[in-house]
C-alpha cells in the first residue's frame, strides 16, 4: 500500500554538520545488574528516553550504530533549538563520520517520521536516527508500528531519541531510559575522565527480560561493554559513593 500523505514541508538539509555546539563531547556514566552481559543494539526500532539536558543520551545511541557508515539524523525544530544540533568532534567520538552523516531539520514530529521512513528506503545507510522534543500525538503507537515494521524489512538501525518525553505506548523493540554519569578516571591519569558510561535501564524488550545497566564505552572497538568496578572506592563520583555507602 502506497503513503498517501503528501511530501512534508519545511525540510532543511544540513550535510555534512560541523560548527554546532558540541551537545556529544563530553564524559559521562551509568549504573549495572552485575553478571550480565549488555544488550547490544540490533537492526530494529529502538527508544531512548533521557532528560531534556542530558545529551549523553545521543552517545549511548551513536555507540550502537555500525561505525563510519552513512548516517540519516532528523531532528524536529524544538530538538535543535533546545540541545543544539550534532558536532563533528562529538560524533566521531562515537564512531560516526561527520562527512557521511545527513542532518535535517524537520518542523515537526509527523514531519521526523515521515522523513525516517523515507531514508529507510535507502539500503546504503548504516543507521538511521530521530530527535522528538516533548509529548507529542504525531507519535503514537500506529506510528511506532509503521516505524519499526519498516525498520524489520530494510535490517536497518533505528533509534527515536526522546528528550523530556512521557513513555507512551509504542511499538518499538526496545526501550531504554538512559542516564548519563561522571565517567571513571582514565587510566593514564587519575584526575583526567575516562570513558563514558551510562546507566541504562531497558524497560521493555522483546527479544530478553528488561534490566540496569552500567555500561562504558569502548571507543577502540566501538561497542559498549559492562563497567568495571572502582578499583578505589575513593575515587568513585561523589552519588556513586552516596549510593554504595
Amino acid at each position: 500500500m502506497k503513503d498517501a500523505r503528501p511530501k512534508p514541508p519545511d525540510l532543511t538539509l544540513v550535510s555534512p554538520f560541523l560548527r554546532s555546539g558540541d551537545t556529544l563531547d563530553r564524559p559521562e556514566q551509568v549504573e549495572t545488574r552485575e553478571g550480565a552481559d549488555f544488550p547490544a543494539g540490533r537492526a530494529e526500532l529502538t527508544e531512548v528516553f533521557a532528560s531534556g539536558g542530558d545529551a549523553g543520551a545521543i552517545g549511548f545511541a551513536l555507540a550502537q550504530l555500525p561505525a563510519g557508515k552513512p548516517l540519516l539524523w532528523v531532528q524536529d525544530r524544538l530538538s535543535a533549538l533546545e540541545a543544539g544540533r550534532p558536532h563533528g568532534g562529538g560524533l566521531k567520538r562515537f564512531g560516526a563520520d561527520p562527512d557521511r552523516l545527513v542532518l535535517v531539520c524537520a518542523r515537526d514530529a509527523g514531519d521526523v517520521l515521515w522523513t525516517m521512513e523515507e531514508g529507510l528506503k535507502c539500503a546504503a545507510l548504516g543507521g538511521v536516527i530521530g530527535e522528538v522534543w516533548g509529548a507529542t500525538r504525531a507519535l503514537d503507537f500506529t506510528a511506532s508500528k509503521r516505524l519499526a515494521l519498516r525498520a524489520d524489512r530494510t535490517g536497518i538501525p533505528v533509534t527515536l531519541l526522546r528528550f523530556s518525553a512521557p513513555e507512551d505506548l509504542s511499538a518499538a523493540r526496545r526501550r531504554w531510559r538512559v542516564t548519563s554519569l561522571p565517567s571513571a578516571p582514565h587510566p593514564g591519569d587519575p584526575k583526567a575522565p575516562g570513558a563514558p558510561r551510562w546507566r541504562a535501564e531497558l524497560f521493555r524488550a522483546r527479544d530478553r527480560t528488561p534490566g540496569v545497566w552500567e555500561a562504558e564505552y569502548d571507543g577502540a572497538a566501538h561497542r559498549l561493554r559492562l563497567a568495571p568496578a572502582f578499583p578505589d572506592p575513593a575515587l568513585a563520583p561523589a552519588q556513586l559513593r552516596a549510593a554504595s555507602g
